[in-house]
């Protein structure tokens, strides 16, 4: 996963990078898996929890942003702009053990199946970006 993310840290969606989607965790990648109530329930459980215990380290990202110092300024500070990196960089890191953790608790709550299908979409995801929306939505 790339560091390049929107320096205040993903958008707050349920997608499954945390972009706008069904609040299901999973996004446009939860298409077609069939998930019943009860495992819908469930990651909407899961996916809130992490939302929630996850609410500080975005804090912290926007916090270094706007901490940073500017490099058109006329003064560059050196130091000050890799400390700031290196704050970003681990919040980076500790957003994606994070989000790995919550993958994994997911993926509890999948079939075999389902995480087969979860699996060719993530790879299809990753070659081609995003599939549509579905025709009854912008």
């Amino acid at each position: 996963m790339a560091f390049s993310q929107d320096p205040q840290g993903p958008p707050r969606g349920g997608g499954f990078h945390g972009g706008p989607g069904p609040r299901d965790g999973l996004g446009p990648l939860a298409r077609d898996l069939n998930l019943t109530d009860d495992q819908k329930a469930q990651i909407k459980k899961i996916t809130d929890s992490f939302r929630e215990s996850d609410k500080a380290l975005h804090d912290q990202l926007r916090t270094v942003h706007e901490s940073e110092p500017d490099p058109m300024s006329g003064t560059f500070d050196e130091a000050a702009v890799r400390a700031a990196a290196e704050a970003r960089a681990k919040t980076q890191i500790e957003l994606e053990v994070s989000h790995a953790k919550m993958m994994s608790q997911i993926a509890a709550v999948l079939t075999a199946d389902q995480k087969a299908q979860l699996a060719a979409k993530r790879q299809q995801f990753e070659r081609q970006g995003p599939p549509p929306p579905p025709p009854d939505r912008p």
